[in-house]
């Protein structure tokens, strides 16, 4: 008679006879077209007076990293997700020392800028930028589902469960906080904190994690009068509107213009050198102004559905590993999602979190993209 350890065994080298979600991948190829035609739309007159009157600059790259990223993503959704339980600590190790590389050899910009208010945030590798929190991200993710997996019946408890996934969060969250990049740190606590719910932490133990990290981000916030600028200005942008209201201002203006139905593709005004990053973080606002509210609304669907599907994935796969795992990348993709157009809509203060598969950007374009080949293989598993 097997015992249950040759069992999870056998199932955790079962070689995968299903289908994965067409659905998803549909609808990421139909978010990444769009992105490149948004990409090309709100940053050619920008990059005319930026980059030597290279207009397609920002779309060559753009056309570079999907390139690269859309086949990797379904190579990566043909291989078994329970080969990536073997990384976990390769996946660690190479997010926390990509961290610390950054505080030494680091730019703010994915140009190779210097640093900007002291910080530090992209690396550059032949000639390629790559932005090290993203890649955190879900090396802290895939960490902490293979670890939840592993110690379920831990879990409840704090020596062997709570505390080593807060040590984890907390040096991800600190070496962020080092750049300094307080928004992504609070990000990354935040998906740290529900993954911990997801997987079966004590309520009381959540909740007490939950009143830490409130008193800490007050404290942070407070501390630096522009992390504090930022927060407020958010509330009323029109106090500061040549300052750190100016990019919220322009947002406003362009969804506001933009009605119901948009002035259609490529008549965006506030893109004419008035909005900055509007390819890139502010680009649901050219969205909004091109294609008007039923444009941005259905945007907002197609992402949905893909979180719908992602956590329907997470529900059906009887693997805890794989469940946890599809959770946890339908969680953050979500939850950047969110932020990215709460931060243009002005219900959350300014912070730069790109609109996946839409905004200009490498890192995060293919990191998302490696994402969803994993969730397309996990859903593969639904059946099993």
């Amino acid at each position: 008679m097997e015992t249950a350890a040759r069992k999870n065994k056998l199932f955790l080298y079962k070689k995968q006879t299903g289908s994965m979600d067409f659905s998803i991948l549909l609808v990421v190829t139909i978010l990444c077209a769009f992105g490149l035609v948004m990409v090309f739309s709100a940053s050619y007159y920008y990059a005319i007076h930026t980059q030597n009157g290279d207009g397609y600059f920002y779309l060559k790259k753009q056309l570079m990293y999907m390139a690269i990223g859309y086949p990797l993503m379904l190579i990566v959704s043909r291989v078994n997700y329970r080969y990536l339980d073997k990384l976990r600590y390769m996946f660690l190790i190479v997010s926390i020392v990509l961290l610390i590389m950054v505080l030494f050899i680091g730019s703010s910009g994915e140009t190779g800028a210097a640093t900007l208010n002291g910080a530090k945030r992209w690396l550059r590798f032949a000639g390629v930028s790559i932005q090290p929190s993203e890649i955190a991200k879900f090396g802290m993710i895939f960490f902490m589902c293979s670890y939840m997996a592993r110690h379920k019946d831990d879990m409840r408890t704090f020596t062997l469960g709570l505390a080593p996934m807060l040590l984890v969060i907390g040096v991800i969250a600190g070496l962020i906080m080092l750049q300094p990049n307080m928004s992504m740190a609070v990000i990354v606590a935040g998906i740290g904190a529900i993954l911990l719910y997801v997987g079966g932490m004590d309520e009381r133990y959540i909740l007490i994690v939950g009143a830490v990290g409130v008193v800490l981000f007050i404290v942070l916030a407070t501390t630096a009068s522009y992390r504090l600028a930022r927060l407020t200005s958010f509330r009323d942008p029109f106090q500061d509107p040549h300052g750190d209201g100016y990019q919220l201002i322009q947002s406003f203006y362009a969804i506001g213009s933009g009605g119901l139905f948009g002035k259609g593709l490529g008549n965006s005004y506030q893109k004419m050198l008035y909005m900055t990053y509007g390819e890139s973080d502010f680009i649901f606002a050219i969205i909004c102004e091109e294609f008007g509210m039923v444009g941005g609304a259905i945007v907002i669907l197609l992402y949905a559905w893909i979180v719908y599907r992602g956590m329907r994935v997470a529900m059906k796969c009887r693997n805890r590993y794989g469940s946890l795992m599809a959770a946890g990348i339908s969680i953050v993709f979500g939850l950047q999602v969110f932020i990215n157009i709460a931060v243009v809509t002005g219900l959350a203060p300014t912070t730069g979190q790109p609109l996946p598969f839409i905004s200009a950007g490498g890192s995060s374009l293919l990191v998302f993209m490696v994402s969803m080949g994993i969730l397309l293989n996990i859903s593969r598993d639904v059946d099993i």
